[in-house]
């Protein structure tokens, strides 16, 4: 005599009772690894999104303040004015609770004309590398009714950051034999033209 129980709407024997449920087993061990990687991807995805708008909002204080600086101290190795566009940039970061890698404690290298660099190194993931163009110039083209292009001094502050991602840490439970490097140079930049 067969058994039957009631399954929701139908009626069910208890061989497919503990086939359904077998199957349920089944299913969710095969879609577990790929939620996972899911959740993951969109978590680590929406944190180095975080993290580039955090450095864009720290670039673009440094140049505002930056152009606001006089140009008179440029001479100087390094000038105040430049020391001072890292630090507020430095402060940004660690405001925005950002790993700053060491560019507090980091003296700015000239490294060209009218440019200077910071570098932090005391990330794992790599080195963290603010530039500060005091001297950068871009054209504004000609609106009627004049006839000349503008050139245009200005100041740009440049920051690249390591971002490691976890992604890699994931990926293995789809395919085992997966490598994957899992550092991304995040780099932005901002310009303002010098009121000084």
């Amino acid at each position: 005599m067969k058994r039957l129980f009631q399954c929701g709407a139908r009626w069910v024997s208890r061989r497919g009772l503990w086939d359904a449920r077998g199957s349920q087993i089944v299913e969710f061990a095969v879609t577990l690894p790929l939620i996972t990687v899911f959740v993951v991807g969109i978590f680590d995805f929406g944190s180095a999104f975080g993290l580039k708008q955090r450095m864009m909002n720290a670039v673009r204080e440094g140049a505002r303040v930056g152009a606001n600086q006089p140009t008179a101290d440029l001479s100087q190795s390094p000038p105040p004015s430049v020391r001072t566009v890292a630090q507020v940039v430095v402060s940004s970061l660690t405001g925005a609770k950002v790993n700053d890698c060491g560019l507090a404690g980091t003296t700015p290298v000239a490294s060209g004309t009218l440019t200077w660099t910071v570098t932090g190194t005391s990330c794992a993931a790599g080195n963290v590398v603010l530039t500060i163009n005091r001297g950068y110039t871009f054209t504004v083209p000609a609106v009627s009714p004049y006839t000349q292009t503008m050139t245009v001094a200005a100041t740009q502050v440049t920051l690249t950051y390591p971002y490691k991602w976890q992604f890699g840490n994931v990926i293995t439970l789809l395919v085992p034999t997966a490598s994957y490097a899992g550092t991304t140079q995040l780099s932005v930049a901002a310009t303002l033209q010098n009121l000084n």
